[in-house]
C-alpha cells in the first residue's frame, strides 16, 4: 500500500481543540463529564447460551489478522455463538483477500460479518465501534484488535465467566504476549498470503492485566445499545484522513466510569509488533515511533 495515499476529508478547524480538551477531561484536568449522559445502572443478567460479537478493525494488518481468524477456525467455540465483525476498506487489498478466503469457510457457531466502509471512516475506530454498539443483538460485545488470537477454549471460558454478570465492562485477567516482532519475523512472514496459520505457545509469555484497554473491552450488550461507543462525542465520530491514535477508548471508559472487572478467559494471545504499517509518515517518523515502543517495552513492569 502506497504511503502517498491521501484522502480529502473536511476536518473542522476546531477539531484539534476538541480532541485536546477531551484528553484533558479524561485525565481529570477539565470538568467536562457533566456534558455527557450516564451509563445505565440496571443491566439484565444473561445466562444460558450466550451470543458475543467480536469487533475488529483491520488496516494494513492482514498478516496479523490471519492469526485471529485462523484461531476461530481451529478452535471453534462449542457453547457460545460468535459474530466476528471486521471493519475494513477496499483500498487494503490484502485484507480484502484475507476476508474473502475466510468467508468461504463454514465454522460451527461462528458467523462472519465483513463490514467494508470508506477508509476515512475506518481510520476513526470509534465510528465502526459505535455502529456495532448501537445495532448489536449480542449479549456481550468484545471490542478487540486484529492482533488478538483466541486459543483453545478461550471463547467458551469467556462465556462461562459472563454467566449472570451485570458489570458494564469486563476484561481478561491475563494475556499471553510475544516480544516486539519486526515485519520480517518468521511468525509475521508466515501469514503474508491468505491461509490458515497457527501460533506456537512457546513464543508467548504470560502477563497479568490490571484494567481494560482498547483491545480488551468486553461490554454488556445493554450498555452498548444504550450508549453506543462515544456516540455523543462528535470529535470521535468524524472521518479523518489517516489512522488516528485511539484516544476514544480511554474516553469510552471515562464515560462508563469504570476500568472494568477482570474475569477468567483462557488462552488469550496477543501478537506484538514494532512496525506500525497502518500509520502514515516517512522513515524518520516511523523510526521515532519504533524507538518509543522499544523504550516503553523495556520499562514496562
Amino acid at each position: 500500500m502506497s504511503e502517498k495515499l491521501v484522502y480529502a476529508v473536511d476536518v473542522p478547524w476546531y477539531q484539534g481543540i476538541q480532541e485536546f480538551a477531551l484528553r484533558m477531561a479524561v485525565s481529570k484536568l477539565l470538568p467536562m463529564r457533566f456534558l455527557y449522559g450516564k451509563a445505565p445502572q440496571q443491566l439484565n443478567p444473561k445466562t444460558g447460551r450466550l451470543s458475543i460479537e467480536i469487533v475488529s478493525h483491520c488496516w494494513r494488518y492482514s498478516h496479523l489478522h490471519a492469526y485471529q481468524l485462523s484461531s476461530l477456525v481451529q478452535h471453534a467455540p462449542e457453547n457460545v455463538d460468535i459474530i466476528m465483525t471486521v471493519f475494513h476498506a477496499a483500498e487494503d487489498e490484502a485484507t480484502c483477500q484475507l476476508l474473502e478466503f475466510f468467508g468461504q469457510r463454514q465454522v460451527a457457531n461462528v458467523t462472519w460479518n465483513w463490514q467494508q466502509i470508506a477508509a476515512p471512516d475506518l481510520f476513526r475506530r470509534a465510528i465502526g465501534r459505535n455502529r456495532v454498539a448501537k445495532t448489536t443483538k449480542a449479549d456481550w460485545v468484545w471490542f478487540a484488535d486484529c492482533d488478538l488470537v483466541f486459543g483453545e477454549g478461550c471463547l467458551d471460558s469467556l462465556a462461562q465467566s459472563l454467566q449472570g454478570r451485570t458489570e458494564p465492562l469486563v476484561f481478561p485477567a491475563q494475556e499471553r504476549i510475544t516480544p516486539l516482532l519486526t515485519d520480517d519475523s518468521p511468525m509475521l512472514k508466515a501469514a503474508k498470503q491468505p491461509k490458515i496459520v497457527s501460533v506456537n505457545a512457546d513464543d508467548f509469555t504470560l502477563r497479568v492485566l490490571e484494567r481494560a484497554v482498547g483491545a480488551y473491552q468486553i461490554v454488556h450488550g445493554d450498555v452498548c445499545r444504550s450508549m453506543g461507543y462515544c456516540a455523543d462525542i462528535g470529535a470521535y465520530q468524524r472521518p479523518t484522513d489517516r489512522w488516528k491514535k485511539t484516544f476514544e477508548d480511554r474516553a469510552f471508559r471515562w464515560l462508563l466510569g469504570s476500568h472494568g472487572v477482570p474475569v477468567t478467559v483462557d488462552s488469550v494471545y496477543r501478537i506484538r509488533h514494532i512496525e506500525k504499517g497502518r500509520y502514515h509518515g516517512g522513515k524518520t517518523s516511523s523510526k521515532m515511533r519504533q524507538t518509543i515502543r522499544k523504550v516503553q517495552d523495556a520499562t514496562r513492569d
